[in-house]
């Protein structure tokens, strides 16, 4: 650097001095583009929850089937296998539209059809003796009989179901051939 006469210093540098080189930018060979100002979105705001009304619950649908009943009535008549075996599972007796023999008997009747007799009613309630020995069998056990599915029928025919006093129910279909056990176990 050069001082001038009265001081001050020259901006012309001679051969001397060395001349310290200032960042400079050079090209790049892709130009970047320049920075835009360009505007932001909005800040969102903050949900707010929207009023709504108090819950209230919906009215129930009609039920599609009938309330679930007793699937035999204590005061209903029955002279179906099913309808017969439930009936004495679940109340311990035959259905009021069953009488004994010795009550068929009393009104006329002496075999055959019981209609012409006492009309809407079937035999049952007569003692079973279980002399083959075909059912099982327990001290204090005792077995009945009734006729299945001859209400209004011209015959008594061979179908039977033959219960114990202790909760055992058996269908026969071929007047005391065979047995199956409906209800109860192997007491």
């Amino acid at each position: 650097m050069l001082l001038e006469p009265n001081g001050a210093q020259s901006g012309i540098a001679n051969e001397t001095e060395s001349i310290v080189d200032l960042p400079t930018s050079r090209p790049t060979e892709k130009p970047t583009a320049a920075p835009t100002e360009k505007p932001t979105a909005a800040p969102t705001e903050a949900p707010t929850a929207k009023p709504t009304e108090a819950p209230t619950a919906k009215p129930t649908e009609k039920p599609t089937a009938a309330p679930t009943e007793a699937p035999v009535s204590e005061d209903g008549i029955y002279d179906k296998k099913d309808d017969v075996a439930l009936y004495i599972h679940l109340y311990g007796h035959l259905p009021s539209n069953y009488i004994t023999k010795k009550k068929a008997q009393e009104l006329g009747w002496t075999g055959g059809s019981l209609e012409p007799y006492a009309p809407g009613k079937c035999i049952g309630g007569d003692y079973f003796g279980n002399y083959e020995g075909q059912l099982p069998t327990k001290r204090g056990r005792t077995y009945h009989e009734c006729d299945i599915g001859t209400l209004g029928k011209s015959s008594r025919g061979s179908k039977r179901i033959v219960y114990s006093n202790d909760g055992l129910i058996y269908y026969t279909g071929d007047h005391y051939e065979t047995f199956t056990l409906l209800y109860g176990g192997d007491n």
